[in-house]
């Protein structure tokens, strides 16, 4: 399956082509929604019991960030144009970028949740859970790790307050200090601040939106079960 840059590429059919010659199977690419489905069922294949429902699963990619809402299903999903790769592309150019161009890359987050939110109601939100590359290495970082072990990482439970703040050393460092950090890996260096400052928008906007429904958005899941485990139990039903 393609996600998010071929969906966007001019030159696709190039991709595709190029697939079908080298293994002889037809990729198929899929809709922003699926995917958010997709990401929605991998991450809450092992969330059952561990956690109170209804989950928001958000997957920060390169080119977009996916977010579902539901219980043991969606109900709601939606597919917003923003991820790590875009961002750093279009506004982070300094090292560590400057306080405009942060701005400019959080008015980008920060519109995109705006309509998401029209689609999902951010506010029936129990458990908030994050995955993919940002999100695990915000945590490794909020963990203080020696080494990225997924064992760890994996089904962490951090308070908003500890993610937020994983989130703003992060994307203000240079990035020979990113480097240098153990858990971090090297095609990530470049990209992880936006990851981050996507990150830290949609746990601010979750927690407000939860807390002006009546609740109390105190704690972040991570998880390493993502979309490549919603395209297995997919492909396994079939």
């Amino acid at each position: 399956m393609a996600t998010s840059a071929t969906r966007d590429a001019q030159n696709r059919q190039e991709f595709v082509d190029g697939v079908r010659a080298a293994l002889g199977v037809q990729p198929e690419v899929i809709g922003g929604e699926e995917e958010a489905r997709l990401s929605f069922r991998g991450a809450t294949s092992v969330l059952a019991g561990r956690h109170p429902g209804p989950f928001l699963v958000v997957d920060i990619g390169g080119g977009s960030t996916e977010i579902a809402l539901g219980t043991t299903s969606p109900v709601a999903a939606v597919s917003m144009d923003v991820g790590c790769v875009r961002l750093t592309e279009r506004h982070l150019h300094d090292d560590p970028p400057t306080p405009e161009q942060i701005a400019a890359a959080s008015a980008d987050v920060v519109a995109g949740l705006a309509a998401a939110a029209a689609v999902v109601p951010f506010g029936r939100t129990a458990t908030l859970v994050g995955l993919a590359g940002s999100v695990t290495t915000v945590t490794a970082n909020a963990l203080d790790l020696d080494e990225y072990d997924p064992e760890l990482i994996d089904g962490a439970v951090l308070k908003a307050d500890q993610v937020l703040a994983s989130c703003r050393a992060l994307l203000t460092m240079t990035r020979k200090r990113r480097a240098r950090l153990p858990f971090m890996h090297p095609g990530r260096v470049d990209v992880i601040g936006a990851g981050a400052l996507i990150w830290s928008d949609v746990v601010a906007r979750v927690r407000a939106d939860v807390g002006a429904a009546g609740g109390d958005l105190r704690t972040v899941v991570t998880s390493e079960h993502d979309i490549l485990d919603g395209i297995t139990l997919s492909a396994a039903e079939r």
